[in-house]
């Protein structure tokens, strides 16, 4: 079995990780100086890899679907990787090719835990991006895929979803969801006008893009096992939300998963 992991990544990576994650180095069709790692680059073969601005991480998950022949795809970024501990910034304790192996005789996909927001998905996206922009991926749905209209509803109307467009499955699930997101995401691309937003406004696909994946996830119910989202920043700012997680974890005994599905059972009741 072929298992291939790429690493999005504008940047070297130090780590030595296992044989079956390849940096793939993103929006290199923008760049002045060309792939200066020697790594593969999104803008070889069938790519869309001038649109990273705007799809961000996508443009190598295009790529893995047009170029990859791998049994087993995923993808993962240079400083987050799926992983069985849940502190640890040691980018060596990812899931290796082994245990990768030994998943997929159970599961479609491998995922990272979800993770709970104050809020809707739609009134969390709504807070950073435009509203009308949500709506608008909406629209396109109902026209494309209306089977799949109530499944988006629903996640709007969730409060803890899959983040960061990170995952590892079978190729061929992985090509179907491909095919499924860039229909809708070129789409809406024609229908929205970008010009004014600002760099992080611009994100929008990318943005739109995780919550479309657990529109996608929920309609389609594949087997799913969830590993522990592991961050490698050491920046100042991450170490503080890692010791507040840590400490509510460990000291107060506050597990934010279980707080969040006790707030969705509580409002049920209501």
């Amino acid at each position: 079995m072929d298992i291939r992991i790429y690493v999005a990544t504008q940047k070297k990576i130090e780590w030595d990780l296992d044989t079956c994650y390849v940096p793939i180095y993103v929006g290199a069709a923008l760049k002045t100086e060309k792939n200066p790692y020697g790594y593969c680059a999104d803008n070889e073969g069938t790519n869309i890899s001038l649109k990273n601005r705007t799809f961000c991480e996508l443009t190598a998950l295009y790529w893995t679907w047009k170029n990859s022949n791998a049994d087993v795809a995923g993808l993962a970024h240079y400083r987050r990787f799926l992983s069985n501990k849940r502190f640890s910034t040691n980018a060596q304790k990812a899931l290796g090719t082994k245990e990768i192996y030994k998943l997929m005789q159970n599961y479609d996909l491998i995922l990272p835990k979800k993770s709970c927001l104050w809020g809707t998905v739609k009134a969390q996206y709504s807070t950073g991006q435009y509203a009308k922009d949500y709506e608008l991926c909406r629209e396109v749905i109902s026209e494309k895929y209306p089977a799949y209209i109530k499944d988006f509803d629903d996640i709007s109307n969730s409060d803890a979803i899959y983040i960061c467009n990170m995952f590892i499955g079978k190729k061929e699930i992985i090509n179907q969801y491909c095919q499924w997101l860039f229909d809708i995401l070129l789409e809406l691309e024609n229908r929205v006008d970008i010009s004014k937003y600002s760099v992080s406004e611009k994100r929008i696909f990318g943005y739109l893009s995780e919550r479309l994946f657990n529109v996608w996830l929920r309609h389609n119910q594949y087997r799913i096992c969830e590993k522990y989202l592991m961050n490698t920043d050491t920046t100042f700012m991450v170490r503080v939300k890692r010791f507040v997680h840590l400490f509510n974890y460990k000291v107060l005994k506050i597990d934010v998963m279980k707080h969040a599905a006790r707030r969705k059972k509580k409002r049920k009741s209501i």
